[in-house]
C-alpha cells in the first residue's frame, strides 16, 4: 500500500527517476526553435526566466542561440547543479543564472515587476496551474514581452473513459478552445498556438521508459530494495506510459506565446447599440463608405454573419474606437473566417486600438473552436498578428491580387489545413 506515502517523499522518488534523463516533459530542441521564433523579435541580449528548467535543455539553447541572460528556476537543486555544469561546459556560465525558488511565489528581490523580456515554462506550468501561471507571472515582463508556456490538452471533444479516469486523476484537461478562453480570462491575448508533434513525446518518454524497466539495475539512485515511495513512482510512471500508447491520439502538449493584453483599450463583442457606432467608425476610417455598407450588408447574411466575432475597441469615454470583424467564408469546401474590415477612428489611430480590437477578435475565434483565418491587407501589418501568405498553405483567392497580399492565420493546427479556392460571402463581390 502507497496511501501512507507523504507529498515529500513522492516528489523526491519522481525526480530521482528522472535524475539525468534527456528531458523531464515532451519536448525537443526543434519545438523549442520553433517557439523561440514564434515568440517574435526580441532585443539583442533578452533577459529570460525559464521556469521549472528542471536540467536545463531550453536554458542551454535560449542562452546559445538567442544571446540569452537566463534566470533559470527550479526546486530540485540537482537539476540545477546539472544545469550549472552543463553550462560552464559549453562556456555559458556567465549567461545562465540558477536560483532555487518556488514559481507559484516568486516575490523576492531577485523577481521585479518588468524584469524580463520572456518567460519560458515547457511542460512545467502544471505544477501551480495553467491559468494561475498566466496570470501571476504577467507582472514580471517588461513592456512587449512574451510569455512560452506550455499546457497538456485534450485533442477531441470526446475523450474515452480510459483517458478521461486517468487524467481527472492527474490534472484534469482543458481542450484548444478552453485553455485559450483561460488565457484571456487572466488577462492575456493569445499571438500563437504549436501543438507539439508526437516525436516530442518519444524523445521523452523513450528514455523514461528504458529507465522504468532498468528500475533497480543500472538507474542511478534505483535499487532493488527499492523504498515504498520508488515503488509508487514506478507504477505512477508506468501506468503513465500505458495510457499514452493506448490514448495518446486524444490529447498532446500545447505551447502557447502569449502576451498581456493592452490595458488602455477594453474590447468586447459589438451590441445592437453599437451599429451606429461602428458604421461611423468605417465611414471615418476609410475614404469611401464601401466597408460600412459592407458590414451592413454582412450583418443581413445569415450565413455569413457570427455576431460573437464582430468587436469593438472602447476608448476611455466609452466610445467605439476601433472596430473588427470576421465572418463565415470557405476555403474549398471547408469553413473559414475572412478578417474584414478593420477599422480605427481618426481620432484614435496608431495609438494601438486597431492592434488590440484585432487581437481580440482572433483570440474569441479560437475560444469558439475556429481554426483558420483568411485576410487581404498589408503585408507589413498582418504578419505581426501571425498571418503568412496563404499560398504557402495552398490557399488562393479567386481573382488577382500581389501574392502576399492574400495571408492566412492557422488557429488550430490540430487539424489540417484546408487548401483551394477562398469562397467570400456575396457582400463582398468576388
Amino acid at each position: 500500500m502507497t496511501d501512507h506515502i507523504d507529498d515529500a517523499s513522492r516528489t523526491e522518488a519522481f525526480f530521482t527517476l528522472h535524475h539525468r534523463l534527456p528531458r523531464q516533459s515532451p519536448g525537443s530542441d526543434a519545438t523549442t526553435r520553433r517557439l523561440l521564433a514564434l515568440a517574435g523579435p526580441l532585443p539583442e541580449r533578452p533577459r529570460v526566466l525559464d521556469l521549472g528548467c528542471g536540467p536545463g535543455r531550453a536554458a542551454l539553447l535560449l542562452a546559445a542561440e538567442a544571446g540569452a541572460e537566463v534566470t533559470a528556476v527550479d526546486l530540485h537543486q540537482p537539476f540545477l547543479d546539472e544545469l550549472d555544469e552543463a553550462a560552464e561546459a559549453r562556456g555559458l556560465g556567465g549567461r545562465i543564472r540558477t536560483v532555487r525558488a518556488d514559481m507559484g511565489d516568486l516575490t523576492g528581490p531577485g523577481f521585479p515587476a518588468g524584469s524580463f523580456d520572456l518567460i519560458w515554462a515547457e511542460g512545467s506550468a502544471y505544477c501551480i496551474g495553467f491559468a494561475t501561471a498566466v496570470r501571476e507571472w504577467q507582472r514580471l515582463l517588461a513592456p512587449g514581452g512574451a510569455m512560452v508556456i506550455s499546457e497538456c490538452v485534450w485533442t477531441t471533444d470526446a475523450p474515452s473513459a480510459g483517458a478521461r479516469d486517468f487524467w481527472d486523476r492527474n490534472g484534469s484537461l482543458r481542450t484548444l478552445p478552453e485553455t485559450t478562453a483561460a488565457a484571456v480570462t487572466a488577462g492575456c491575448t493569445v499571438s500563437a498556438v504549436l501543438l507539439q508533434p508526437d516525436s516530442d513525446w518519444d524523445t521523452y518518454y523513450v528514455p523514461l521508459a528504458e529507465r522504468v524497466e532498468s528500475a533497480g539495475l543500472t538507474a542511478p539512485g534505483l535499487s532493488p530494495a527499492m523504498s515504498p515511495a520508488m515503488e509508487w513512482a514506478l507504477a505512477a510512471t508506468r501506468e503513465e506510459l500505458a495510457v499514452r500508447r493506448e490514448y495518446g491520439a486524444e490529447y498532446g502538449y500545447a505551447a502557447y506565446v502569449l502576451r498581456p493584453a493592452d490595458p488602455r483599450w477594453t474590447t468586447r463583442p459589438e451590441t445592437a447599440a453599437d451599429r451606429e457606432a461602428v458604421h461611423a467608425v468605417n465611414s471615418a476610417a476609410f475614404p469611401t463608405r464601401d466597408e460600412a455598407n459592407l458590414v451592413d450588408a454582412l450583418r443581413a447574411d445569415a450565413e455569413a454573419w457570427l455576431p460573437y466575432l464582430s468587436y469593438v475597441a472602447e476608448a476611455p469615454d466609452g466610445s467605439v474606437a476601433a472596430y473588427a470583424l470576421l465572418t463565415r467564408c470557405r476555403v474549398g469546401d471547408a469553413p473559414a473566417l475572412a478578417l474584414a474590415p478593420v477599422a480605427t477612428s481618426p481620432a484614435h489611430q496608431r495609438q494601438g486600438a486597431g492592434q488590440a480590437v484585432v487581437r481580440a477578435v482572433l483570440d474569441e475565434a479560437r475560444v469558439r473552436g475556429e481554426a483558420l483565418v483568411v485576410v487581404l491587407g498589408h503585408p507589413d501589418y498582418y504578419p505581426r498578428f501571425g498571418f503568412v501568405p496563404a499560398s504557402r498553405h495552398g490557399i488562393r483567392p479567386g481573382f488577382e491580387v500581389p501574392d502576399e497580399a492574400i495571408m492566412a492565420l492557422v488557429l488550430d493546427d490540430s487539424v489540417p489545413v484546408p487548401v483551394g479556392m477562398i469562397r467570400y460571402p456575396a457582400a463582398f463581390g468576388v
